[in-house]
């Protein structure tokens, strides 16, 4: 935090503001206020060390000459959006600067000898700022870690993760908490817990897993019901409030998935190991375990800290051969739990759910992380069957929760919500889709999900349902957490909340911390528990926008072969400039700029479309074309395509031609779809993705 004394203001103005710095090209900053309808402007001298993303207050110095335009001097900084940069180091005898590769006007970093850690003139190098000179407000740095620049794949994704402010490296206190922490379950814990270790157990994951976080449980009881155990890694078992653990966990909010590596948000000591619910050995777990009919109708349900022994390790390759043949290792509670789960999805969606459907594209990847291929990996009724079971977890303790009290007032709690459909996207749509044959009804809420799922089922297999899919999901409007319950439209439910995967997001823990809580009867409100939401919902969205960019460089990288080459895509976006194209075979998107076709053209928001102005042709999101690839530059992570007019005799439309075999990693790799969207805005999914396909399709 920095201060700095504030010069004279004008006593008519005297004002303070919270909010977020945004620096231009030029230097120029403006501070974004939530409720203002004007950013305030900062001059560069007058942003007190500010950087680019970084929480301020503002002081407001006097109106400015623009009528509405407030000019600010800030005053304090109360949180960096990040403290780690990458660059280059320029050594001298006893000191060095790290000169930025990236960040806005940020000065260099002063590192003094004793935080060289062996740096040489010239190195790449991560380095954290720890200070700010007193006299002369710039930055003073450590290195964290000198990379190797010979490896660009690595380096473009630290600088990815370091770009979004993630930090690559646990913090000392956090590695010495954790080589205290003791690993063996005494009795007297497993004596404070309900016994599950005798009751058959497994997991359901990604081939590739190796944090297992949550455990499905199953028998027959005597009265004939079915008991259902969801059994959740307990984290806040190791993870305690107020410990460096709890705070580092609580800053990073979410692990980042990239297409060749995950940075956790746990230590992998605690994700692998500790809380990874392995097969053959005693987990703690904290588990909502339910009583249900054959018909999946929950009669009475049980929430409280558990201890389990998981029998199996399954992937859900093998669930679904299981699914599909009948035979399999525990081939009855397998086939049990997934008719009980079709049963619910069901009626979920008959209830108000919206059913978009999902699809995940991922890059295979050979020893060095290069892109070697792309996997197209559709929802199918082994992902959809620990959907519905985690779903049910969420849903459950969320209600359960909203019931108790504190003080006569409802428990803080952070719920998981998501509001209904912006009204006027919502109108847009509904006229576009109008064109197309299918009615909206957009007078409630209800009516809408009703709507949008007939069309979701009459557009199956149509030229028209990719558009309609792709515009409907940008309808909706960004899940987040607060305290303040609004339910969840998506999902068609009244309470909602992440309590199922405590290893990969803060809320989760949260939420455990306050279900013991409530079932102690021993509540302590949390006052600082909104903003704890807050800052989870951005660095949820920050995560996003790293998976993104990590997709598009791994776009990039795959197209780079075959520049000249011609595929047939799909419109996947439009704007005044140009148009987004995504190939069929390749699922790359690149830009095709309106600068290169032969005609002028205008942006039509209504039709989703670029309109000719001499011929009134129109490209439409949805439309097929064929395009030619001619331009990828890494570094800005951006595809540029040409569109092809008119095919001749000379012109092949190719399918990329088969690489050479090569080992390939990360085909099931968490968080390695390659995304849509990197340069557009783009709808919440979710309630059409699954809670547990690791990383990429989780984020109910």
């Amino acid at each position: 935090m920095t201060k700095k004394k504030k010069p004279k203001k004008d006593s008519s103005q005297k004002k303070t503001y919270k909010g977020i710095v945004d620096v231009t090209r030029s230097g120029m900053a403006f501070v974004a206020v939530e409720g203002l309808t004007s950013d305030i402007l900062v001059k560069q001298k007058n942003l007190n060390t500010a950087l680019d993303g970084d929480e301020v207050l503002v002081d407001v110095i006097h109106q400015g000459r623009n009528v509405g335009r407030m000019e600010g001097f800030v005053t304090d900084v109360l949180k960096r959006k990040k403290t780690e940069f990458t660059g280059t180091i320029q050594l001298s005898k006893t000191f060095a600067f790290l000169v930025p590769e990236k960040g806005a006007f940020l000065p260099d970093i002063y590192i003094p000898e004793n935080s060289l850690k062996g740096a040489k003139d010239g190195d790449k190098a991560v380095v954290r700022i720890v200070a700010w000179g007193e006299k002369t407000r710039k930055p003073v740095g450590e290195i964290v870690e000198i990379l190797d620049a010979s490896d660009t794949n690595d380096l473009a994704m630290k600088e990815i993760l370091i770009e979004s402010g993630f930090p690559l490296q646990f913090p000392d206190e956090v590695l010495e908490e954790l080589a205290a922490i003791k690993e063996e379950i005494t009795e007297k814990e497993i004596s404070q817990r309900k016994d599950f270790r005798k009751i058959l157990t497994f997991t359901i994951d990604p081939v590739d897993a190796k944090d297992f976080d949550d455990a499905l449980s199953i028998r027959k009881l005597k009265n004939g019901l079915y008991e259902i155990g969801v059994h959740i890694a307990d984290v806040s078992q190791y993870v305690l409030p107020g410990t460096a653990l709890d705070k580092e966990a609580d800053r990073r909010a979410t692990s980042v998935y990239l297409p060749d590596r995950v940075l956790p948000m746990l230590p992998e000591k605690i994700s692998n190991e500790l809380c990874s619910l392995r097969p053959h050995e005693d987990k703690l777990t904290f588990s909502a375990v339910f009583q249900m009919d054959e018909k999946a109708v929950v009669k009475q349900f049980w929430l409280g800290r558990t201890v389990i022994h998981s029998a199996h390790r399954f992937t859900y390759e093998e669930v679904q051969d299981i699914i599909e043949s009948g035979e399999g290792p525990y081939d009855g509670e397998v086939l049990l739990l997934n008719n009980l789960a079709q049963t619910m999805r069901k009626k979920r969606f008959k209830e108000g759910a919206i059913n978009f459907s999902s699809q995940e594209v991922r890059f295979r990847l050979d020893e060095h992380g290069k892109p070697i291929g792309v996997v197209v990996k559709e929802s199918k009724e082994a992902h959809q069957l620990i959907e519905e079971f985690m779903l049910l977890a969420n849903r459950t303790v969320a209600e359960y929760v909203s019931k108790q009290k504190v003080n006569k007032q409802p428990v803080p709690f952070p719920y998981r919500v998501h509001d209904t459909p912006d009204e006027e996207k919502m109108h847009v749509f509904a006229v576009f889709a109008n064109k197309f044959g299918y009615k909206f009804d957009v007078n409630t809420p209800e009516s809408i999900a009703t709507s949008f799922n007939k069309m979701l089922q009459l557009v199956q297999g149509k030229p028209e349902q990719h558009v309609l899919e792709t515009l409907g999901i940008r309808t909706m409007a960004k899940a987040v957490y607060t305290t303040e319950n609004i339910g969840h439209y998506g999902l068609g439910f009244t309470y909602y909340c992440h309590f199922t995967s405590p290893i990969r997001r803060y809320p989760d823990v949260l939420v455990h911390r306050i279900l013991e809580q409530c079932l102690a009867g021993e509540v302590k409100p949390d006052k600082l528990l909104e903003k704890r939401c807050k800052h989870s919902s951005d660095m949820e969205r920050k995560a996003m926008e790293a998976e993104r960019a990590g997709n598009k460089y791994k776009q990039v990288e795959y197209m780079q072969q075959f520049i000249g080459d011609t595929f047939d895509g799909v419109v996947s976006g439009v704007a005044h400039f140009g148009f987004w194209v995504e190939t069929v075979d390749t699922k790359c998107e690149g830009l095709v700029s309106i600068h290169n076709m032969n005609e002028e053209f205008r942006h039509s928001e209504t039709d989703y479309a670029l309109v000719g102005q001499q011929t009134g042709r129109k490209i439409r999101i949805g439309d097929k074309v064929t395009i030619r690839v001619v331009a990828g530059n890494l570094a800005k992570r951006q595809l540029d395509y040409d569109l092809i007019e008119d095919l001749d005799d000379t012109t092949t439309v190719r399918k990329p031609a088969a690489r050479p075999k090569t080992k390939a990693r990360g085909e099931d790799r968490r968080g390695g779809a390659a995304k849509k969207g990197s340069r557009k805005p783009a709808g919440s999914r979710e309630g059409a993705k699954t809670d547990k396909s690791k990383g990429k399709k989780k984020k109910k």
